[in-house]
């Protein structure tokens, strides 16, 4: 998957922003101004194509112990948060996509119930 479409797919959920909030090679993808993603661009353009996302602490743990491309959020709480390897050997283009979702949904369930109405609505 290259980072356009790892771009589009972020920005056509609802509510997401995109932004340089640490430097400007740190892409952060935002829904209601809460963090589900970051990827560095500098590294993505070396070959290192991560995407840091954010993941139930359960399902975190599990991952992390099924797939080598999933490893704990580099400079992230290791709990909440996995850097998933894109392109690995392990990790389908469909599967990176699924943890994309689920990182949205999980900042989302974490909204307030008046913000998560606004999203609905949008």
């Amino acid at each position: 998957m290259h980072i356009d479409e790892i771009r589009v797919f972020c920005i056509s959920k609802k509510g997401v922003t995109e932004h340089f909030p640490f430097d400007d090679m740190t892409l952060v993808f935002k829904v209601k101004n809460k963090m589900f993603a970051l990827l560095g661009l500098d590294s993505w353009e070396r070959g290192d194509q991560k995407i840091t996302l954010k993941c139930h602490p359960d399902w975190s743990e599990e991952l992390r112990g099924e797939y080598e491309g999933i490893n704990a959020g580099y400079h992230m709480n290791k709990k909440l948060w996995n850097t998933v390897t894109i392109n690995s050997a392990d990790v389908s283009d469909e599967f990176a996509k699924k943890l994309i979702n689920h990182s949205y949904d999980e900042v989302v369930k974490g909204l307030s119930k008046r913000v998560q109405k606004e999203l609905n609505e949008m």
